[in-house]
This record gives structure tokens, sequence and C-alpha cells, in this order.
């Protein structure tokens, strides 16, 4: 696999409107080393980053899910990888969803999965995206993903790792692949429960909306897992992994430092990430809630419970029905200081 070792190159990134952005928070989010100090950099090779990679972003490695994007209708979404994807006789697609197919034989991830994320294309030449679903089938997960978009995700983003710094909790920050919004990354050493690191995102956002009452954090989005136990039958919800070339190319679907600038080696950068021990966790976990500290956070549907994803808008958040029973002429208010 030498041959792709310079396909996974981080690209030399220039983001000069990013530059314009602020802060800097009181400590670095994570002990940043230089190329040369690092584990895994830009100049290792194919194998040691994709298994740097592998190492950080885990989830089901027995199925993954692919982004898809339709030539007659050009609207996008993922799919699990099916063997049998489309085969007359076997795949009955969108009759049936694919979590419910007798005949599915879904492909795992393995290195080659993600050297083709990593380059942008599979074997055949084709747009190649890779997500993952976070959620493992005991109902754990080796990481967190919190979503922020809207205009304001820039400021709200801040807010929660400033949060992260104050509790000495290690994050990375990631440029979304449209540019329009931030994931914040909590790594874990080992799989812990997916309702125990919710727990944490949730009193992390809690601290943070305490402590900075005036941002409001509504670009806050969702957890990855987003739900503490596995849907009947599904996978739970899934997140695009970072670092697809296509994205990283215009700035994108990268890490940044505390500017919001791209690090130069993405790679010693996530050679150096901090990952959160089961202890830790636990402990922030109990003394928070000891403090009533933790404030539980909305769901998102599962997509795979959802049959047409592409009618869904980007944060997936739908809008809410009309009211349709009559109004009342009148309404009284009371306000009182917050």
């Amino acid at each position: 696999m030498t041959q792709h070792a310079t396909v996974i190159d981080s690209p030399v990134l220039t983001w000069a409107a990013v530059r314009t952005q602020r802060p800097t928070f009181g400590e670095p989010r994570a002990v940043l080393m230089t190329g040369e100090e690092a584990s895994v950099n830009n100049r290792s090779s194919a194998e040691a980053k994709i298994a740097l990679f592998r190492s950080l972003f885990r989830g089901r490695d027995d199925v993954y899910p692919r982004r898809f994007e339709s030539r007659k209708t050009g609207k996008s979404g993922y799919a699990p990888a099916c063997a049998n994807e489309w085969v007359t006789g076997l795949c009955e697609k969108p009759r049936m969803k694919c979590a419910e197919c007798p005949n599915r034989r879904f492909l795992p991830v393995t290195d080659d999965v993600i050297r083709r994320h990593l380059s942008g294309h599979d074997d055949e030449g084709r747009d190649f995206v890779l997500g993952v679903y976070p959620m493992l089938l005991d109902e754990t997960c080796f990481f967190l993903g919190a979503d922020f978009d809207k205009a304001h995700w820039r400021e709200d983003v801040q807010a929660f790792l400033e949060t992260c710094c104050n509790m000495n909790v290690p994050a990375g920050l990631e440029r979304s692949r449209s540019g329009n919004g931030g994931h914040v990354w909590l790594f874990f050493e080992e799989a812990i429960p997916a309702g125990l690191a919710r727990k944490l995102g949730s009193h992390i956002l809690t601290e943070t909306m305490e402590r900075r009452p005036d941002i409001g954090l509504d670009s806050y989005d969702r957890f990855f897992p987003n739900q503490d136990t596995l849907p009947q039958g599904g996978f739970g919800n899934l997140i695009a992994l970072p670092l697809q070339k296509q994205p990283r190319e215009c700035g994108n679907s990268v890490f940044l430092d505390d500017r919001l600038v791209p690090y130069s080696d993405q790679w010693a950068f996530l050679s150096s990430v901090r990952k959160i021990s089961r202890y830790n966790a636990d402990e922030v976990v109990r003394a928070a809630e000891g403090r009533g500290r933790v404030v539980g956070v909305r769901l998102a549907l599962a997509e795979e419970d959802n049959a047409a994803p592409w009618t869904a808008p980007p944060s997936r958040r739908r809008k809410d029905p009309p009211i349709t029973e009559p109004l009342p002429d009148s309404l009284e208010l009371n306000s009182s200081p917050q």
C-alpha cells in the first residue's frame, strides 16, 4: 500500500478568512507535538496513518455507511455498504430497509476502506465518502461527537471548547464537510456506555450555558451517538468521518487550532490527541449528577428510520407542524430576571 502514501498526505492549507477568527483558550486542547516529535505525521506511511485513523474513529466494524448521490435527482445521503446492493432478486430498496433485508451482506471496515475514504475514491475511480455508526452492538462507544451548525457555530464551539479546557477534558475540533459547521470530538481510551458518554457531553453543555448564558448555544444540533440504546433492528445515527480528500482540499473536514485555523500537519495533531479514561468520565458525570448539572439533550431520528433522508434539512431538524387548533385572542406573559 506504499503507493497510496502520497494521496493520504495532508495538503498545505491557506485559510485567510478563518485567520480573522479569534480567540485562544487558556490552555491547548491537546499537547501538539511537532512533525518530528509526533509518532505519525505527514511523512509517515499510509499504513501508519490508517492505523492512527482507525484507533480514533472507532465504531461498528462489521458495517459502514457510504455516501451516495443520485445521478437522476442529485440528492445525496448515506446507506449501509452491502455486497448485494441493487442485485436483481436480492436487493429490494427502497421498498425494504437495509436493516430488515434478509439478503443483506454488509461489508466490514478494513484498512482498504479507510484508504479509499482518505484518497477520495474507490478502486473504480468513483467518489468514496465513509461514515461510521458510533454505537457498538453492546451499546458502548469509543468517541462522542458534538455537532454544531447555523451562522453562530464558531462562537458556540469556542464556548463549548473553553468549558472542555476548564474541565481538563481533551477535545478536537473539526470543520464540517460543508464548511458551515463544526464537530467537537471526545475520544475514549476504551468503549464506554453510550449513555455515560452522552451525559458527559450534556454536562459540558450545561456548564457552557451556565457560564455563557448570552450565547444560548443555538447552533448545537446533537451528539453522536444520539441514543443511549440501539433502536430495534437499527444501527443508530451515523456521522461522516473527517479528512476525506475532496473537502479537505477546500479546507473543510479538517481539524482546527484555537484560532480556527487548520493544523498544517493533521496527522501530527491526531497523534497528539489525548483520550479520556472510563474512570475519569465516571467521576465527572457522578459529581455532575450529584449537583444536578446534567441537562437532557434532544434526540434526532436515526438515519435508517428515514425512508427519504434527502428530504431532511442539513441539520436533520424537521419543521414544527402547523397549529391547526383555534388560537386565543390574547396571551398574558409574565417575565422575570434570568
